[in-house]
């Protein structure tokens, strides 16, 4: 495997179509063939579906992007470490999340950090739990910011709380429950709930949406793929759904966010697997601290309203 097969690999993937990519690689279609065709034999699997009129990944295609990405940038990172005057060398900085909806809480923390190392290069992860771990464990990324999972075994590092998210319901403003203060259980009998997949969702999530389930028809439940695609579908009107996020994590105007009662808050923090010799680490945990001390969980800085294009 070498890094011209992936670059081959990559821009397929990206286009989904060979002769666009051969043109950005600047080189002939058949040479693109040739190199996904060896690195398909090399792996021993079948990267891309391919029919007369389209292309697209297969599912072993899907798995192994973001693993030719890291191995292509470590390679550029390897060759530029020794271009960069003395004293100019990147730091990268890999931090990983379920949701773009937990991004929202880094802008601050990174202004600050990268004040404190210049050369910092943060790099930001967003993929599904069960790979999120497998990224920790291969040391892909430094940190992952995350619910604790009950069982410790399920995550090769050291959990740091941060705090206690409260269980809120996310709706629309035009919502009957928009109107109320708090929730109860019985509030949400009446409301269509949209959940998140099982085999995509941590412990604690899963734990929540099978108690709400309980007694439950099919037809007043919708399942999607993560927690922000449940929030869009709650702001369309579809239906309510109950999650453990900090209220910055959501926009005022377009989703209201509702404490409800009768389900205990939620464990929130970071998982890192040493904070021995890694200087970046030490101060984001340290900014990440301070900054569910001063706002607390429940309390966290509003996050500016998103511009609706016209």
């Amino acid at each position: 495997m070498n890094t011209f097969q992936l670059e081959c690999f990559l821009s397929v993937a990206e286009h989904l179509n060979f002769a666009r990519a051969a043109e950005q690689l600047s080189i002939t279609q058949p040479a693109v063939t040739h190199q996904i065709r060896s690195l398909e034999q090399e792996l021993n699997t079948k990267l891309f579906r391919r029919t007369t009129r389209s292309v697209s990944l297969t599912s072993a295609g899907i798995l192994f992007l973001d693993d030719a990405r890291q191995m292509l940038q470590i390679s550029i990172r390897a060759k530029n470490r020794f271009r960069l005057p003395s004293g100019q060398d990147i730091l990268p900085f890999p931090i990983g999340c379920q949701s773009h909806s937990q991004l929202q809480l880094l802008p601050p923390i990174l202004r600050r950090l990268t004040e404190e190392f210049p050369n910092l290069h943060p790099q930001l992860r967003v993929v599904p739990f069960q790979h999120l771990y497998r990224l920790l464990e291969d040391e892909q990324v430094d940190v992952i910011i995350s619910f604790q999972e009950p069982d410790s075994r399920k995550v090769p590092g050291n959990f740091l709380e941060l705090g206690r998210l409260p269980v809120a319901c996310l709706c629309s403003p035009d919502n009957p429950l928009a109107q109320k203060g708090r929730l109860t259980l019985s509030d949400l009998e009446t409301q269509k709930l949209i959940m998140v997949n099982p085999l995509r969702s941590p412990e604690p999530l899963v734990q929540i949406q099978g108690m709400l389930m309980s007694g439950r028809s099919p037809q007043s439940v919708y399942f999607c793929e993560s927690a922000d695609t449940a929030a869009v579908l709650a702001q369309a009107g579809m239906g309510v759904c109950i999650l453990p996020f900090p209220p910055a994590v959501q926009s005022e105007k377009r989703l209201c966010h509702i404490a409800v009662d009768g389900i205990p808050p939620v464990c929130y923090g970071l998982y890192y697997k040493s904070l021995s010799e890694n200087e970046p680490l030490k101060c984001f945990v340290k900014l990440m601290k301070e900054l569910f001390k001063e706002y607390g969980t429940s309390t966290l800085p509003p996050l500016p309203e998103p511009p609706i294009p016209e």
